[in-house]
């Protein structure tokens, strides 16, 4: 009733009255608008689901748009990311490069200079050694040699006029104690030396005086010829290294005028002495050499002519092989005659270039000696223009000297200089004045007593004019001065003869 009650109030508008309704028909009203419900109620499901897919996607996309956000700026990111990575790399690969590139600087650098090394390597000079340089060189190693690995013998000091008259006493000393030791014998010596007399001493001291000054003599002499042989090496030295610096520089202006070129010749191999005998040939040589032509004539090579030689000797009887063992024999013989001629012809040679040696020493020593004498007149010139110099200075005037004095001759050296420097100039054409110099004064110290007493006449001769004519000039000078005048010298004219 309640049910049909609901329905009339939900059915209509009208006022239709109510009809009443059995249990029955109530039942089957309910079931229709049941299934009425049932047939209706699928479109509103369906309408209630899109609109909940609209509401989700709507929602969905509301989520998806802070996430595409957070997706570019991350993408962002990683590409500045990368950015700095890549210029990090470039910026390693140009350190790199300029690593590499300094590297074959470098190498070209070192290139270059090994280029350098290998052409220095190939310059060979032609200047040789100084012989002065040489020449003391060797005579250090002979005094070694002699000296058994010492330095030389020193020249020793005169003994003084007391140790030589002691040494002519000791015996007597000895005689008379003979049981006396070193120092009575020194005792006694001493107290005898000190009784003697002056003239018992002078002996003694003559002698030691006469000893010390041949000592001096020596001495300054070989301290002189020393320090002129060193003043003519400096001066060797100097003019062979600037020699040496122009062969230098000639060398490599060629080889940068070559430039890279590969073109050098190698150095040749050291030249055997040809005129040193050939080793005779052994008698299988020489009867390989007479079977090597008919194995050529057969077109047989090089290693083939050995091994069938070879064979062929093995093969031969005594009998066989004695002609060429006797041709062999024979050789030797030839070859041991010769080899002794050539040690006899270098034996020879070798003594002829140890005198050649010997006087080029002697004229180097001369032109050492000139050499430290033109150095002693330099510097003396020097001193005296300095004292010149000072002298003008001071006011004081040098007196001009007088023409009309006779000159002073010319000493025997002097006078075999000018004649023998004639000759040398024409057997050596073309040689430095120096060394004509030096090669005068070794031909005089080789002239016999009597060559040299013939130019000390003539040196004489022209001494004693010379006092001649300067009596008379002194004479003369003394008359202008006492009389005033100024009349000429009459040895003028003597003067100039002279």
């Amino acid at each position: 009733m309640a049910t049909a009650a609901a329905g009339s109030r939900k059915g209509g508008r009208g006022r239709k009255a109510l009809t009443a309704v059995l249990d029955n028909d109530a039942n089957i009203s309910a079931g229709k608008a049941d299934v009425a419900a049932g047939i209706l109620s699928p479109p509103q499901k369906a309408k209630r689901a899109t609109s909940k897919s609209k509401g989700k996607a709507a929602a969905a996309a509301a989520e998806e748009q802070p996430s595409v956000v957070d997706a570019v700026s991350e993408l962002q990111g990683m590409l500045e990311k990368l950015r700095l990575e890549k210029e990090k790399a470039e910026e390693m690969v140009r350190e790199r490069d300029e690593v590499i590139r300094k590297k074959e600087e470098e190498q070209d650098r070192l290139q270059a200079e090994l280029k350098k090394v290998q052409r220095a390597k190939e310059f060979k000079p032609t200047v040789s050694i100084p012989l002065v340089k040489s020449l003391i060189e060797k005579d250090q190693e002979g005094e070694k040699k002699k000296g058994k690995g010492k330095a030389g013998h020193e020249r020793k000091k005169p003994c003084p006029a007391y140790v030589l008259w002691c040494k002519d006493q000791w015996n007597e000393i000895k005689k008379e104690s003979p049981e006396a030791d070193f120092k009575e014998v020194s005792n006694a010596l001493g107290a005898k030396w000190k009784a003697l007399g002056a003239e018992e001493k002078q002996p003694y001291e003559e002698r030691y005086k006469q000893e010390k000054e041949a000592y001096l003599q020596v001495v300054g002499q070989e301290k002189r010829e020393a320090e002129a042989m060193k003043l003519l090496e400096e001066e060797q030295m100097q003019r062979t290294a600037k020699e040496l610096l122009d062969q230098y520089l000639k060398f490599r202006q060629e080889a940068e005028d070559d430039g890279d070129k590969k073109a050098r010749k190698k150095g040749k191999k050291k030249e055997k002495d040809p005129s040193k005998p050939k080793q005779p040939m052994s008698a299988y040589f020489v009867y390989t050499q007479q079977r090597r032509a008919a194995l050529v004539a057969e077109k047989k090579n090089v290693p083939e002519i050995g091994k069938i030689t070879g064979e062929e000797w093995k093969a031969m009887t005594e009998a066989e092989k004695a002609p060429f063992e006797e041709i062999a024999r024979k050789q030797r013989k030839e070859y041991q005659v010769e080899m002794a001629a050539y040690r006899q012809r270098k034996q020879e040679e070798a003594a002829s270039q140890e005198k050649e040696e010997e006087e080029q020493k002697k004229i180097m020593k001369q032109e050492a000696l000139q050499l430290l004498k033109k150095k002693e007149k330099t510097e003396n010139i020097i001193k005296k223009t300095k004292e010149q110099r000072k002298k003008k200075v001071d006011g004081a005037a040098a007196a001009a000297a007088d023409p009309n004095r006779p000159k002073k001759p010319a000493s025997s050296f002097l006078l075999f200089s000018k004649e023998a420097r004639r000759q040398l100039a024409e057997e050596r054409p073309g040689v430095a004045s120096s060394t004509l110099t030096a090669l005068v004064s070794v031909k005089w110290k080789e002239l016999g007593e009597a060559e040299k007493q013939a130019w000390n006449g003539k040196a004489a001769e022209a001494m004693a004019a010379y006092k001649r004519d300067m009596e008379d000039y002194t004479k003369a000078a003394h008359a202008e001065a006492a009389s005033g005048g100024g009349a000429a010298s009459p040895c003028a004219s003597s003067s100039a003869s002279s």
